[in-house]
């Protein structure tokens, strides 16, 4: 007998086994996994070398109007994924009603900011008093500073005229 028939054998022996309940060597599932361990051959011998004996195996399966737990449990899966995907549209879309307020107020401050700055306000971001505006107790900066600059002794004693190479 070749090693194909005999895996054939096999194959329907314990298809046989597994359908009546009376499994030997699985846990009895009614899967092809179940099935190529109780026929004791590899996983891929029913789905790849043996077309015929998976097919025959899922019509039997069927016809007992039963669904194989493999089934049951994508089935389950998907339903879960179902709930999923409609919880996360439902926060996208909540996301999205929210991201145009957000902007507008965004927007808004940058605004009011811009204003502020141009406007003199008395501090920068640094809480600093700024050149030009008012010092923390309202008193009015000049232009320059808190205090006026003043060229140091050696500035004042340089000639700043360019001299000819």
């Amino acid at each position: 007998m070749s090693p194909s028939a005999d895996a054939r054998d096999r194959i329907r022996a314990a298809m046989d086994r597994v359908l009546s309940g009376t499994p030997q060597r699985s846990n009895g599932t009614l899967t092809i996994v179940a099935l190529a361990t109780e026929a004791d051959v590899r996983c891929d011998a029913p789905t790849q070398r043996h077309l015929a004996l998976k097919n025959e195996f899922y019509e039997k399966v069927r016809a007992r109007a039963e669904m194989p737990e493999s089934e049951k449990r994508l089935r389950q899966q998907l339903v879960k994924a179902k709930e999923l995907r409609a919880e996360a549209l439902k926060e996208i879309n909540q996301l999205k009603a929210d991201y145009e307020p957000l902007v507008g107020a965004l927007h808004q401050v940058l605004m009011e900011n811009r204003h502020n700055r141009r406007r003199g306000s008395p501090t920068g971001r640094d809480g600093k008093a700024r050149r030009g505006g008012v010092d923390h107790a309202g008193v009015s900066l000049p232009a320059g500073g808190d205090r006026a600059r003043t060229p140091s002794p050696a500035a004042a004693g340089r000639d700043t005229a360019r001299r000819p190479p």
